[in-house]
């Protein structure tokens, strides 16, 4: 796997903005996304090892400017409703994420919501996420429910790490621990 650092310019690869859109650190962090390209769902594609679904955007890049992690619609071209809006698809940083939970590491971080500012920053992270979602539809199935456990568990890594690689530092308490500890940086390139 070739590793390297990109030039600090590259390091905050973001989407064009589209007008509305927040932008936090260089990162666009709500909808509306810019349509992916054919050549960013073939990569999406190959990182799944499966067709890409319902992806309305890319959310999160590589230093490199390939997919980290898609936005995916939340009712599916198959019509099942999708919850997971930030969809982290980037395999070194998939692997990297299930080692921590294979490692045991979401009962730790779990436990760190008994600070009522980590809980108070998760519940805005997960009120964030349902307005991003909301933002591009509404699914009565899916309503009040966000990812990862958000508000008040810790499910699955993958799904907060890639909330915070999308909407940037700061923003899912959970997901900046797990990016932390994780042994993937999303500032170095391990795409094969």
């Amino acid at each position: 796997m070739d590793r390297h650092p990109a030039p600090v310019a590259a390091q905050r690869l973001a989407l064009s903005p589209l007008p509305g859109a927040v932008v936090h650190n260089g990162r666009v962090t709500t909808p509306p996304f810019d349509a992916p390209s054919a050549a960013d769902i073939a990569v999406v594609a190959a990182q799944l090892g499966r067709p890409a679904r319902g992806v309305v955007g890319i959310a999160a890049r590589c230093v490199c400017g390939r997919p980290t992690v898609v936005a995916t619609a939340p009712r599916l071209p198959t019509g099942e409703p999708f919850p997971t809006l930030y969809y982290l698809t980037h395999p070194a940083a998939t692997a990297a994420l299930s080692r921590l939970e294979a490692g045991h590491v979401m009962p730790e971080l779990e436990a760190t919501l008994a600070d009522p500012g980590i809980a108070a920053a998760y519940r805005a992270a997960h009120e964030a996420y349902l307005r991003d979602r909301e933002s591009i539809a509404v699914v009565a199935e899916i309503a009040g429910f966000s990812a990862g456990g958000m508000p008040a568990r810790v499910k699955c890594l993958h799904a907060l790490a890639a909330h915070a690689l999308a909407a940037g530092p700061g923003v899912n308490p959970i997901g900046d621990a797990a990016l932390a500890r994780a042994d993937w940086s999303s500032a170095v390139c391990a795409c094969v």
